[in-house]
């Protein structure tokens, strides 16, 4: 299933918490324009639903339950800013915002800062992934480190013959290289190549 487009913005989920209804109308005509559905959120108030986005007003902030910003960190935040005093500032960047609106809020903008949030949003998810991908190929350094010390040792080769070896016979076996290396380690050898 590929991803939705950034820019494609109809059949989405809004959680919005915008305290001035002058500015939370503007929002609704807008995403219902967009094709967003939009569910209301008011402070002390559970969240229920899994957004995509969510809007929330700078004067709701800070939000007091440890549940509230775990789930508004769940979705890309847009954050609706009325003062751009260093402390309001503070409380707004704990959100991580992924972009801002300026209050009182108009029409234009609301597009802007949807498709940058989406775009944001989703470029977090692919590092994020990366950098997992990354540790637990880090973790796994020791154990394909274990495995070359081992191979050199029992067969009197040197490092990048040993990892070569490692290396091929896991490409032979329709391994990774780490998942050889933990067979190694366990074993005590190289695993023989079946088929």
């Amino acid at each position: 299933m590929s991803k939705p487009s950034s820019f494609s913005l109809r059949g989405r989920k809004a959680l919005v918490a915008i305290k001035d209804e002058r500015d939370a109308s503007i929002v609704r005509r807008q995403f219902e324009r967009l094709g967003i559905e939009i569910v209301t959120w008011e402070p002390g108030a559970n969240i229920d639903c899994r957004p995509d986005v969510t809007l929330i007003d700078d004067e709701f902030l800070p939000l007091t339950s440890s549940a509230q910003r775990t789930s508004f960190g769940r979705s890309p935040v847009i954050a609706l800013l009325g003062t751009e005093t260093p402390s309001r500032l503070k409380l707004v960047l704990d959100l991580d915002p992924a972009s801002f609106l300026v209050k009182p809020l108009r029409s234009a903008g609301i597009y802007a800062a949807l498709v940058l949030a989406f775009e944001r949003g989703e470029r977090t998810s692919e590092l994020k992934q990366q950098v997992l991908k990354l540790e637990q190929r880090l973790r796994s350094r020791r154990v394909v480190l274990a495995a070359v010390l081992q191979v050199m040792h029992t067969h009197a080769l040197a490092e990048p013959a040993a990892f070569a070896l490692i290396r091929r016979a896991a490409m032979e076996q329709r391994k990774t290289i780490e998942e050889l290396s933990a067979e190694i380690t366990a074993k005590g050898s190289l695993p023989r190549a079946t088929g």
